[in-house]
């Protein structure tokens, strides 16, 4: 019984570490630390109609729309937005590794998000 109940609490922690890992991962390549590969696939015909690759981040703005961000350069960034059917589905892969915590999180402060940056128009 004992045995039991350390493997589940021994798995327990394997689980929490992984989500904190991946939660790091996710973290590393949604601010551009990571290069990936992100495929729209289409499932009828067996072939890839897209793949984008590098420093890129995706978000699925909703069930029919994903929308990717790539840094192509030091202050330099592209955006795509992509329409997803029924027969279309994406993946990303992650092509380079990256030493991460499973035990540590960080936070990013970036004033330049909080201070908007203002045109003037003077006429």
């Amino acid at each position: 019984m004992m045995v039991g109940l350390l493997s589940v609490l021994a798995f327990t922690g394997c689980a929490r570490d992984a989500a904190v890992a991946s939660k790091n991962l996710s973290y590393a390549a949604d601010n551009f630390e990571l290069d990936r590969r992100i495929v729209f696939y289409n499932g009828i015909t067996g072939e890839y109609i897209l793949t984008i690759e590098g420093k890129c981040s995706f978000d699925a703005v909703s069930e029919r729309k994903v929308d990717v961000t790539c840094k192509t350069s030091g202050s330099e960034y592209k955006k795509h937005s992509l329409g997803i059917s029924d027969n279309v589905t994406y993946f990303s892969e992650q092509l380079t590794s990256k030493g991460v915590s499973a035990y540590h999180y960080k936070v990013a402060f970036k004033p330049q998000s909080i201070i908007p940056d203002i045109d003037l128009k003077v006429q």
